[in-house]
């Protein structure tokens, strides 16, 4: 399975690492240069030069969710942050791909909403620091109303294949919440 993980800060790294130790094809994406290459030499630390090839490093959107399985953003937990990255995720990758959000503040059926494959929008519910300096083991994966359960099933399997607990809850907000 290939995962695109867009943001190379702290959390898009240990996302990365934990997803090329179990075994994924990970893509990391990130408009800054300078992330890329702290990201590129935490990884070659913690990975070691041959497991390295399990992670491409790119700088667009578009390069990493070509032909991705799954795209994790790694972008503030903020409504337009996580909105413009939805809807550029929304329009770049294959209709194949979903989109997954780790977020505390935001709703993800507000965000599931605004993109043309809300069956594919997953939130899980984490703080990112926790989930960044790896002390968090426990997920929760929260779904719009009219998620599909293959895009549950592969979200949730992706989690626990980086070793968490993964719950599911389903987000059914009214739209016009922004809690």
């Amino acid at each position: 399975m290939q995962v695109a993980i867009i943001g190379a800060g702290p959390l898009g790294r240990r996302l990365a690492l934990a997803a090329a130790r179990a075994g994924y094809e990970v893509l990391l994406e990130d408009v800054m240069p300078s992330n890329l290459h702290h990201a590129l030499e935490y990884l070659r630390q913690e990975l070691g030069p041959e497991a390295l090839p399990s992670v491409r490093f790119v700088s667009t959107i578009e390069e990493a969710v070509r032909e991705a399985d799954l795209a994790i953003d790694c972008v503030p937990d903020e409504l337009e942050s996580k909105l413009e990255i939805f809807c550029l995720l929304d329009r770049m990758a294959p209709p194949k791909t979903v989109l997954v959000s780790p977020m505390k503040n935001v709703s993800i059926a507000d965000l599931a909403s605004c993109t043309y494959r809300s069956e594919k929008c997953v939130a899980v519910v984490a703080d990112a620091k926790e989930l960044a300096d790896g002390s968090l083991r426990e997920v929760l994966v929260r779904t719009p109303a009219q998620v599909a359960d293959e895009t549950v099933r592969l979200v949730s399997g992706f989690w626990e294949g980086l070793g968490f607990s993964a719950s599911v809850a389903v987000d059914e907000r009214p739209i016009s919440s922004n809690e």
